[in-house]
């Protein structure tokens, strides 16, 4: 006989069997003694199949979004938050008690609130690399952060960089390096962004939002001229704290 009083989340993605969020929160209901609360993946091979998964799942309150349906997720919500709407992605969404999806942007504020520490005056300007749902949220932190930004891509559209463009004076102009791409991600963790490494220095500070592993191929190459170096794992802490006090306000 179903529990009336568990409260269901979850975890929207393609290929998500690697997925942070469920160990998280699994980890976090036990640490916290809160028995009523489950977090499980619905690996999904097109985003149409998430009406079904909200239909279908009893006591569901909140899902958590991730690659590819970040952007794609919008159409099929009732409401986007002002900043997820500016941002034009959603990772969060609230379920209400009338069954209504409301989408928010957790990621940029994990971003924000994991990065600020290491920023040093010089850290003017940063290379986005990659043109995601993760790289808009990236965006918009550094916004904020009152840095200049500009995208890489493979494609690039107006005012943004083709990997091939990045040379000796871009390096120098732009200390903050980021990348948005999923190269490298486990199980493919030879993989990195085609960038020239070797113009990484001290002043640098190259972030991957990826977190496993660790230590991305990019995050490697950056250390080995002497860039300072962060991952992905406190900004996924911090935007799935945001994602629980969001689910949790009335």
């Amino acid at each position: 006989m179903a529990n009336s009083n568990i409260e269901k989340y979850g975890l929207i993605g393609r290929n998500i069997g690697y997925s942070f969020s469920k160990t998280y929160f699994k980890d976090k209901f036990e640490r916290e003694h809160l028995p009523n609360f489950s977090y499980e993946n619905f690996d999904l091979s097109d985003i149409d199949q998430l009406q079904a998964v909200v239909a279908q799942t009893l006591y569901l309150k909140g899902l958590n979004v991730t690659i590819p349906y970040k952007e794609e997720v919008l159409p099929y919500l009732d409401k986007v938050n002002k900043k997820a709407f500016a941002i034009g992605a959603v990772n969060t969404i609230k379920i209400t008690k009338k069954n209504k999806l409301k989408g928010y942007n957790t990621d940029y504020y994990g971003f924000k609130k994991s990065v600020k520490p290491y920023l040093k005056p010089h850290h003017k300007k940063a290379l986005i690399l990659g043109t995601g749902g993760a790289s808009k949220a990236v965006a918009f932190a550094l916004m904020q952060l009152h840095i200049d930004y500009t995208f890489v891509s493979r494609n690039p559209k107006e005012d943004q960089l083709n990997y091939e463009d990045l040379d000796e004076a871009i390096f120098n102009a732009y200390h903050l390096v980021i990348n948005c791409t999923p190269l490298g991600t486990f199980p493919n963790v030879d993989e990195c962004p085609p960038i020239p490494y070797s113009l990484f220095t001290s002043n640098h500070l190259a972030f991957d939002v990826i977190y496993n592993p660790a230590e991305t191929a990019f995050l490697k190459k950056a250390k080995e001229f002497q860039s300072e170096t962060l991952n992905g794992y406190q900004m996924l802490v911090f935007q799935a704290e945001k994602a629980w006090s969001i689910w949790n306000k009335e």
